[in-house]
């Protein structure tokens, strides 16, 4: 159904309250009928161009070699999908959360430069990303990447609704919820227990293998070295081992060999996933457990985020915090283009780093040095001498949650800024030519990886997850804005419809079948 301009503004001059909650759409045919909004969101109060280093300098060190770490990609190929909509905020409403579709300041919601497109009750997107009106192709082959949830991701705030809530103090007793997220914390770091159980397999496997390779080194990596895991997590493994006879494959394939003969369960040789791996379950301990080959680009990316946590308390409390969040409403999931704990984790040191809470450790002389696959890796660790770097900061980590989700709501510029914390400030897409979709990268949300310069670590987040990571951005700012009990409230869980029947039975469906 169209609503025009002046059906609109009647509506609106109507409402009994400021702020609405959000009504959904009505189901038509046992399929949710969803209308998609595409404005234009993007910040036109953009900061200036800062500097940026692209080379480290280095003192004299050694130097290793080894295989490129490759990206992952996922997602959904772009393609034009319109819609009718207004200009959605997040305000709060009798202690939820709820979208409104009338402006803050209690105008009709038009305003200069916003796109709205328009679309009509059942279309599809063609193989070519052009919409084609109701004409719809066959069928649509089910995959990883087909979406068949379209129920959010629609209500974004706009350009000037954005700047408005820019500007909003924080609320004044947000440091009272301070001990229910502490709780919260806590209860996801691993016991010293399970730890010791890591550290045990670590031996373990570093035993077998080095029967059969005496020179290789295995390391810790990811979420359970760099000390952002959470309890029960599986554990990473790189194998660093120098053979050019072989080939990655073939190495993988002889690991898991090796490994079947030492008495562990399990053993599944991954030779075409993106990055090969041996997955393996060790009955002693009961712990799962990845191994890769020469990722060690990994290894170093891990310690530098191990050093960080170790300067300030406060980065891996809030880091726990907003990954929970994120696995609770469902966008830490890179395979469905949202973002991974590890750029979650960059986000929250970048927080701290413009708080002046963190250094910028890659800034400061290096005293730790490695060369990997041409990517130069240097960067203070001495961190031991940083421990009272933040201290004059007296922010909580209520506050600091706060500041997060508000900048990421309301701040950040998804138009023009890249978050680098390699130069410990906000750079700019024409810097690093990412203003334009280069194949698979399509620098929505552009967060640098610290070492990898040329890895933006948002680059699976596609045209319609963009949406999705701004709006639950808002619904976490307006929580902790207004909210009185936030420390629930912010991890509800995210629970998606049911997927539509023809999906569930068939390999392919017949696209006539489907209302978007």
């Amino acid at each position: 159904m169209r609503i025009d301009q002046g059906q609109q503004e009647h509506w609106l001059a109507n409402t009994p309250q400021r702020e609405q909650t959000w009504q959904g759409l009505k189901e038509e045919k046992g399929y949710a009928l969803r209308k998609l909004a595409n404005t234009n969101a993007h910040d036109t109060f953009g900061k200036a161009p800062v500097k940026e280093l692209h080379h480290v300098t280095l003192p004299a060190g050694s130097s290793f070699t080894v295989g490129p770490l490759k990206d992952q990609v996922s997602g959904l190929e772009d393609g034009k999908v319109v819609a009718e909509a207004w200009n959605f905020g997040v305000p709060y409403q009798k202690g939820n959360v709820s979208f409104a579709e009338q402006d803050e300041d209690g105008d009709d919601g038009r305003e200069e430069g916003t796109i709205i497109e328009q679309m009509t009750e059942s279309l599809v997107i063609d193989g070519d990303g052009e919409t084609k009106g109701v004409l719809l192709p066959k069928t649509i082959p089910r995959s990883k990447d087909f979406r068949s949830d379209f129920s959010r991701g629609h209500h974004v705030s706009s350009q000037r609704i954005r700047f408005q809530r820019r500007i909003r103090p924080c609320r004044y007793d947000i440091d009272r919820f301070t001990p229910g997220f502490l709780s919260i914390f806590e209860s996801l770091v691993p016991s010293k227990e399970e730890i010791a159980k890591q550290k045990q397999l670590l031996t373990t496997l570093s035993r077998i293998i080095s029967m059969e390779w005496p020179k290789s080194k295995l390391y810790l990596y990811g979420s359970c070295a760099n000390s952002f895991g959470f309890s029960n997590s599986d554990i990473d493994l790189c194998l660093s081992i120098d053979d050019k006879e072989m080939s990655k494959v073939d190495i993988i394939l002889k690991l898991a060999d090796i490994l079947q003969a030492g008495n562990l369960k399990n053993i599944q040789p991954l030779t075409r996933a993106r990055v090969p791996i041996v997955k393996l379950m060790d009955p002693e301990t009961g712990l799962s457990c990845d191994i890769c080959v020469n990722n060690l680009l990994a290894v170093v990316n891990t310690k530098l985020l191990r050093d960080y946590a170790q300067i300030d308390r406060r980065l891996r409390q809030l880091a726990f915090i907003v990954k929970h969040w994120a696995k609770s409403r469902r966008v830490n999931e890179t395979y469905q283009g949202t973002l991974s704990s590890y750029a979650y984790v960059i986000m929250c040191i970048h927080l701290l780093q413009l708080r002046r809470i963190l250094p910028c450790l890659q800034e400061m002389e290096a005293t730790y040095f490695v060369t990997v696959d041409e990517n130069i890796c240097a960067y203070f660790d001495h961190v031991e001498k940083l421990n009272n770097y933040g201290a004059h900061s007296r922010d909580t980590v209520s506050r600091l949650l706060w500041a997060f989700f508000h900048y990421w709501a309301y701040e950040h510029d998804y138009t023009r800024d890249v978050i680098s914390i390699r130069t410990g400030r906000i750079i700019s897409k024409e810097r690093k030519d990412w203003t334009r979709r280069v194949g698979n990268d399509r620098h929505l949300i552009c967060i640098e990886d610290p070492f990898e310069v040329s890895h933006d670590l948002g680059r699976v987040v596609d045209k319609f997850t963009i949406k999705i990571l701004r709006e639950e951005f808002e619904r976490a700012a307006n929580i902790l804005q207004f909210d009185p009990n936030p420390s629930v409230t912010l991890f509800e869980p995210y629970m998606p419809p049911l997927p539509l029947p023809s999906l569930m039975q068939e390999e392919t469906v017949d696209a006539a079948e489907v209302h978007l």
